[in-house]
C-alpha cells in the first residue's frame, strides 16, 4: 500500500513541480555523445540539432555535451562540478581508443571536486561488430576500482535507440541527487 501512496504523491507532485537536473556528457571524440543527446531530446537519431535543455515528464535536464578532442578534455572538470550526474560515453566498438578512454575517465574522477557525483558509463554503438558488452566495459575501463561514488554501466546504441529507456530511467532517478 505504501508504494501506491508514494506513486500517487509523486504523480501529484509532478503535476505542480518540475525537477531540474544538470548533466555533463563526456567521452572521447566520435563516441556518440551528440547523437545520444539528440535521441534523448527527440526520441530519434538526427545529426543537426544540439539541445541544451530537455524535458522528460516532470524532469528538465540541462545537458552539457562537451567535446572529446584532447584540447577540450581539460575543461571537462569545470563542467562536471555540481552536476547531478556525469555521463561518460564510450565507443564500445573502437578498441584502439579504450585505453585512452580509461585514462581520461579515471583522471576526471580523481578530481577531489567531483567526489560523490554519480557516474553513468554508456558503452555506445553496441550495434557494431566487436562492441564490448557491459562486463567487458567494466573490466576494460576499470570501473570496479571506482569506489568514491555510484557507478552504473549500460550497453547502448544511441543511433538505434537501444537501452535508451533504461538510460533515461537512471537519469531521472538521479534528478534530485546533488
Amino acid at each position: 500500500m505504501d508504494a501506491i501512496i508514494r506513486s500517487l504523491l509523486n504523480w501529484l507532485r509532478s503535476l505542480f513541480f518540475k525537477q531540474e537536473m544538470e548533466l555533463t556528457l563526456v567521452g572521447l571524440q566520435n563516441s556518440g555523445k551528440t547523437t545520444l543527446v539528440n535521441v534523448i531530446a527527440n526520441g530519434e537519431f538526427t545529426e543537426d540539432m544540439i539541445p541544451t535543455k530537455v524535458t522528460k515528464g516532470a524532469v528538465v535536464m540541462k545537458l552539457w555535451d562537451l567535446g572529446g578532442q584532447a584540447r577540450f578534455r581539460a575543461m571537462w572538470e569545470r563542467y562536471c562540478r555540481g552536476v547531478n550526474a556525469i555521463v561518460f560515453v564510450l565507443d564500445s566498438a573502437d578498441h584502439a581508443k579504450i585505453p585512452a578512454a580509461r585514462t581520461e575517465l579515471h583522471t576526471l574522477l580523481d578530481k577531489p571536486q567531483l567526489v560523490n557525483i554519480p557516474i553513468l558509463v554508456l558503452g555506445n554503438k553496441n550495434d557494431l561488430p566487436g562492441a564490448l558488452n557491459v562486463e567487458g566495459i567494466i573490466e576494460q575501463l576499470g570501473l570496479k576500482s571506482i569506489t568514491n561514488r555510484e557507478v552504473s554501466c549500460y550497453s547502448i546504441s544511441a543511433k538505434n535507440s537501444v537501452n535508451i529507456d533504461i538510460t533515461l530511467n537512471w537519469l531521472m532517478k538521479h534528478a534530485t541527487s546533488k
